[in-house]
Protein backbone atom coordinates (compact mmCIF):
# COMPACT_ATOMS: atom_id res chain seq x y z
CA UNK A 1 0.00 0.00 0.00
CA UNK A 2 2.43 2.31 1.06
CA UNK A 3 4.64 3.92 -1.52
CA UNK A 4 8.67 4.48 -1.63
CA UNK A 5 8.84 7.72 0.30
CA UNK A 6 11.31 10.39 1.90
CA UNK A 7 11.49 11.24 5.17
CA UNK A 8 9.11 14.33 5.67
CA UNK A 9 9.75 17.34 8.25
CA UNK A 10 6.63 18.43 10.13
CA UNK A 11 7.63 22.03 11.88
CA UNK A 12 5.64 23.85 13.81
CA UNK A 13 6.65 24.94 17.67
CA UNK A 14 9.08 21.82 17.39
CA UNK A 15 10.38 20.32 14.18
CA UNK A 16 10.28 16.64 13.50
CA UNK A 17 11.53 14.31 11.04
CA UNK A 18 9.46 11.30 10.51
CA UNK A 19 11.12 8.24 9.13
CA UNK A 20 8.53 6.01 6.54
CA UNK A 21 10.84 2.73 8.01
CA UNK A 22 8.89 3.45 11.42
CA UNK A 23 5.60 2.47 9.99
CA UNK A 24 3.85 3.11 13.62
CA UNK A 25 4.93 6.62 13.68
CA UNK A 26 4.50 7.44 9.97
CA UNK A 27 0.67 6.61 9.92
CA UNK A 28 0.04 8.69 13.36
CA UNK A 29 1.61 11.55 12.08
CA UNK A 30 -0.75 11.17 9.02
CA UNK A 31 -3.53 10.93 11.13
CA UNK A 32 -2.02 13.66 13.28
CA UNK A 33 -1.31 15.95 10.41
CA UNK A 34 -5.04 15.39 8.94
CA UNK A 35 -6.59 16.41 12.43
CA UNK A 36 -4.31 19.72 12.14
CA UNK A 37 -4.06 20.94 8.79
CA UNK A 38 -7.31 22.17 7.35
CA UNK A 39 -6.47 23.41 3.89
CA UNK A 40 -5.23 19.82 2.85
CA UNK A 41 -7.87 17.47 1.80
CA UNK A 42 -7.65 13.55 3.09
CA UNK A 43 -6.91 12.60 -0.43
CA UNK A 44 -3.58 15.30 -0.71
CA UNK A 45 -2.68 14.11 2.41
CA UNK A 46 -2.71 10.49 2.39
CA UNK A 47 -1.11 10.81 -1.13
CA UNK A 48 2.29 12.52 0.84
CA UNK A 49 2.64 9.79 2.98
CA UNK A 50 2.35 7.09 0.36
CA UNK A 51 -1.19 5.81 1.20
CA UNK A 52 -4.89 5.50 -0.55
CA UNK A 53 -7.43 7.53 1.29
CA UNK A 54 -9.17 3.94 1.88
CA UNK A 55 -5.76 3.08 3.37
CA UNK A 56 -6.33 6.36 6.13
CA UNK A 57 -9.68 5.86 7.07
CA UNK A 58 -8.62 2.22 8.07
CA UNK A 59 -5.88 3.52 9.80
CA UNK A 60 -7.77 6.04 11.54
CA UNK A 61 -10.33 3.53 12.60
CA UNK A 62 -7.46 0.95 14.01
CA UNK A 63 -6.35 3.57 15.80
CA UNK A 64 -9.96 4.66 17.68
CA UNK A 65 -10.31 1.22 18.06
CA UNK A 66 -7.15 -0.16 19.46
CA UNK A 67 -5.01 3.07 20.19
CA UNK A 68 -1.43 3.41 18.86
CA UNK A 69 -0.65 -0.08 19.54
CA UNK A 70 -2.79 -1.05 16.82
CA UNK A 71 -0.66 1.17 14.14
CA UNK A 72 1.87 -1.42 14.35
CA UNK A 73 2.16 -3.73 11.37
CA UNK A 74 0.88 -7.40 12.14
CA UNK A 75 2.40 -10.22 10.61
CA UNK A 76 0.87 -11.85 7.49
CA UNK A 77 -0.04 -15.34 6.87
CA UNK A 78 -1.36 -18.13 8.93
CA UNK A 79 -1.63 -17.54 12.14
CA UNK A 80 -1.57 -21.27 13.09
CA UNK A 81 0.00 -24.62 11.50
CA UNK A 82 -3.67 -26.11 10.31
CA UNK A 83 -2.64 -28.58 8.16
CA UNK A 84 0.00 -30.40 10.67
CA UNK A 85 -1.63 -30.03 13.69
CA UNK A 86 -1.21 -32.25 16.58
CA UNK A 87 -3.16 -34.94 15.52
CA UNK A 88 -1.83 -35.05 12.38
CA UNK A 89 1.79 -34.90 13.62
CA UNK A 90 1.29 -37.53 16.12
CA UNK A 91 0.03 -39.98 13.14
CA UNK A 92 2.35 -39.54 11.00
CA UNK A 93 4.95 -40.33 14.20
CA UNK A 94 3.31 -43.49 14.35
CA UNK A 95 3.04 -44.53 11.17
CA UNK A 96 6.79 -43.75 10.89
CA UNK A 97 7.32 -46.10 14.23
CA UNK A 98 5.18 -49.18 12.70
CA UNK A 99 6.72 -49.09 9.63
CA UNK A 100 10.50 -47.36 9.49
CA UNK A 101 10.34 -48.36 5.82
CA UNK A 102 7.64 -46.80 4.38
CA UNK A 103 8.45 -43.62 2.42
CA UNK A 104 6.76 -40.18 3.21
CA UNK A 105 5.01 -40.63 -0.05
CA UNK A 106 3.04 -44.08 1.70
CA UNK A 107 2.74 -42.32 4.69
CA UNK A 108 1.28 -39.65 3.19
CA UNK A 109 -1.52 -42.34 1.60
CA UNK A 110 -2.05 -44.20 4.55
CA UNK A 111 -3.16 -40.94 5.96
CA UNK A 112 -5.11 -40.12 3.30
CA UNK A 113 -6.83 -43.10 3.62
CA UNK A 114 -7.37 -43.15 7.89
CA UNK A 115 -9.23 -39.54 6.78
CA UNK A 116 -6.56 -37.31 7.75
CA UNK A 117 -5.16 -35.86 4.11
CA UNK A 118 -1.74 -34.33 3.76
CA UNK A 119 0.48 -33.55 1.36
CA UNK A 120 3.97 -35.76 1.10
CA UNK A 121 5.85 -32.44 1.61
CA UNK A 122 4.19 -32.30 5.11
CA UNK A 123 4.95 -35.45 5.88
CA UNK A 124 8.67 -35.08 4.73
CA UNK A 125 8.56 -32.09 7.40
CA UNK A 126 7.40 -34.00 10.09
CA UNK A 127 9.75 -36.52 9.78
CA UNK A 128 12.81 -34.07 9.67
CA UNK A 129 11.28 -31.98 12.63
CA UNK A 130 11.44 -35.44 14.78
CA UNK A 131 14.48 -36.43 13.42
CA UNK A 132 12.99 -39.85 12.05
CA UNK A 133 14.69 -39.61 8.35
CA UNK A 134 18.19 -40.68 9.62
CA UNK A 135 19.94 -44.17 8.76
CA UNK A 136 20.55 -44.35 12.11
CA UNK A 137 17.19 -44.41 13.05
CA UNK A 138 15.54 -47.44 10.79
CA UNK A 139 18.78 -49.70 12.09
CA UNK A 140 17.79 -49.03 16.20
CA UNK A 141 14.23 -49.72 15.04
CA UNK A 142 15.22 -53.01 13.76
CA UNK A 143 17.86 -53.79 16.32
CA UNK A 144 15.07 -52.99 19.22
CA UNK A 145 12.02 -54.92 17.58
CA UNK A 146 14.63 -57.79 17.46
CA UNK A 147 15.93 -57.74 20.61
CA UNK A 148 12.08 -57.33 22.29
Amino acid sequence: MKKQQHTIRLQGSVTLDVDPSDSLLWKLSMILEASIRKDATIEQLSSRYGYTREYFYQVLDKLKSHGSLGLQDQSTGPKTNYKRTAEVTKQVIRHRFLDPDASCQVIAQKMAQTGLPISQRSVERVVQEYGLQKKGYIKQIRQTRRSG
